[in-house]
């Protein structure tokens, strides 16, 4: 039913659970998975100034792709970086490119108070996404 998962990863409390959640589904449908993490990043004065959270990128894909590797599930990690706004559309693409049959992603990520606001990002990805989207508390 589903070969191919994609897990959008944060680095927050809600997108830390998605984790066992798509292991256990890739586990029982014997799919593939991909970890994909996405970082808003702008120009500012000639400077690339990073706008994502206060972690490494490369460690927080390369954490949950070990932990989708010790349950013997096969998985791959991609980091894309982006204008600001531009998350759940990259997260769409991503699971275009990769013919994902499901994205697992968090209900709440990083940018929690913003996306109150502007819909948020699970929100824009379940509307966007050509594929079942799980959202996970």
């Amino acid at each position: 039913m589903f070969e191919r998962i994609l897990v959008a990863v944060d680095g927050s409390p809600h997108s830390s659970k998605t984790i066992p959640v798509a292991s256990d589904l890739a586990k029982r449908y014997g799919s593939t998975v991909t970890v994909l993490h996405v970082r808003e990043h702008e120009r500012y004065e000639g400077q690339d100034v990073d706008l994502g959270p206060p972690l490494d990128a490369e460690a927080l894909v390369d954490a949950a792709l070990a932990i989708f590797r010790d349950a013997g599930v096969p998985a791959t990690g991609v980091i894309r970086r982006v204008t600001p706004g531009q998350t759940p559309k990259e997260i769409i693409e991503v699971a275009d490119d990769s013919d994902a049959q499901l994205i697992v992603i968090g209900t709440r990520g990083m940018t929690e108070l913003k996306s109150l606001v502007l819909g948020g990002v699970a929100n824009k990805v379940v509307q966007g996404a050509s594929c079942p989207v799980l959202l996970v508390r």
